[in-house]
């Protein structure tokens, strides 16, 4: 009898033990639950409190006029005229390393704007089928945004903000999915590049009567012909503007910087007005186009000025436009890389080096005799002329030069 009442206290000792582990797992689950609840509302209240912040940074450091219009994360000023933004201003913060929020593509008209902004109809018809999907009627522009919505990944809210169409203009797809993507990466990648930076951004198109537009739009939205970003970075006092004509971009991006008072000549708008008169003045005066394009800094350059060439020549942006025409050219740029290959050709990249090269010269490993010096040693780091035909090698302009002839050291000075 004694050995059954053992028996079952401990089997009662079991279960109790057992029924207080799952109770002890299920209060921690609730506090993790509590916690996680807690932590998402402190989450939201933090962006909200950057979201101010970005608000008051705005208007401290001065926008281009008083006509605009705030939301959580950008300020803009809408041309009515020309159905899109005069300019869109937006801050970059640092917490867009870390960010992950994606694409929400919920283009929608802008409630602020009170006379209404452009609507899908601008842009294209969709007519809906049997199956659910839509066939498109598209009008051949993209809704390019001015603001992009990558700068604001780390914030759901400001991210969506940004499909609003007072932020969109109209872009050719090979402008907008290349040249302009590119431009807003590299200054994304800024902030990449140099931790804790906040950087200010305008953008817009630069307007003017008179402009195209585009016909099939329900309310004949504009087309602009240029387009600008201006960028400052007041912890580091640095600033930069670029202005891009509206076509595919082939040049590098460092050909269309400029200083930031440039931009407000083109644009006839007064960046960054409340910074002392001082400030101002050195930081939109200043070029420092290496500070901001990485590759200037690992030893790339920016390619010739054309104006600067003797008459019939041209710099390896133009000698793309020679490219399989059978012409005999002359092009110069300055030799930043150069490599043997393994057959033994010398090959040498100008401005830019591999694997970003916009122009190649090679001479074959029969042809190197044919050279008082080894070509791809010799000509390393300086400025010199080449001529003869631009060939096509995978997408890369490229001449082959076969005698020392054919190469002008310093601008053609033989």
């Amino acid at each position: 009898m004694k050995t059954i009442l053992t028996t079952f206290f401990l089997v009662f000792v079991f279960l109790a033990s057992a029924q207080q582990l799952d109770a002890d797992i299920d209060a921690l689950n609730q506090q993790l639950a509590e916690l996680a609840r807690q932590r998402q509302q402190l989450e939201s209240q933090l962006e909200e409190l950057k979201l101010q912040r970005i608000q008051r940074d705005l208007r401290a450091i001065g926008l281009p006029s008083e006509n605009y219009i705030l939301h959580s994360a950008l300020a803009l000023e809408y041309a009515e005229e020309h159905e899109q933004a005069r300019w869109v201003a937006h801050i970059i913060l640092p917490d867009i390393v870390g960010g992950s929020v994606g694409r929400t593509n919920d283009f929608r008209p802008d409630p602020l704007v009170a006379t209404g902004t452009a609507v899908e109809a601008d842009y294209f018809l969709k007519y809906p089928k049997a199956d659910g999907t839509f066939d498109y009627d598209g009008f051949g522009y993209d809704r390019g945004h001015l603001a992009p919505s990558a700068d604001f990944r780390w914030s759901e809210k400001a991210l969506s903000e940004s499909y609003y169409y007072s932020n969109m203009s109209p872009q050719v797809d090979a402008f907008n999915r290349e040249g302009w993507a590119e431009l807003e990466s590299l200054i994304r990648g800024y902030v990449f590049r140099n931790p804790g930076s906040q950087l200010y951004v305008v953008t817009g198109p630069i307007l003017r009567e008179g402009l195209p537009v585009i016909e099939r739009s329900v309310n004949k939205v504009s087309i602009p012909e240029y387009f600008y970003k201006v960028v400052l970075d007041r912890q580091n006092g640095r600033g930069i503007g670029f202005i891009l004509p509206h076509q595919a971009i082939n040049a590098p991006l460092e050909t269309f910087a400029v200083p930031i008072d440039a931009v407000e000549q083109r644009a006839g708008l007064d960046f960054f007005n409340l910074l002392p008169e001082a400030e101002e003045a050195a930081l939109e005066s200043r070029l420092d186009k290496a500070a901001w394009i990485p590759e200037l800094a690992g030893g790339d350059v920016e390619p010739l000025h054309p104006p600067s060439l003797p008459p019939n020549h041209f710099n390896t942006v133009q000698a793309r436009l020679y490219m399989g025409k059978g012409e005999e050219i002359t092009v110069c740029g300055t030799v930043v890389g150069t490599r043997r290959s393994r057959s033994g050709n010398a090959w040498l990249n100008l401005d830019k080096q591999f694997p970003n090269q916009i122009f190649s010269v090679f001479v074959r490993k029969e042809d190197l005799p044919n050279f008082t010096y080894a070509p791809d040693e010799y000509l390393l780091n300086k400025k010199v002329c080449f001529t003869g035909k631009v060939e096509n090698f995978n997408g890369t302009p490229t001449m082959n030069v076969e005698v020392e002839e054919a190469v002008g050291l310093e601008l053609g000075e033989k």
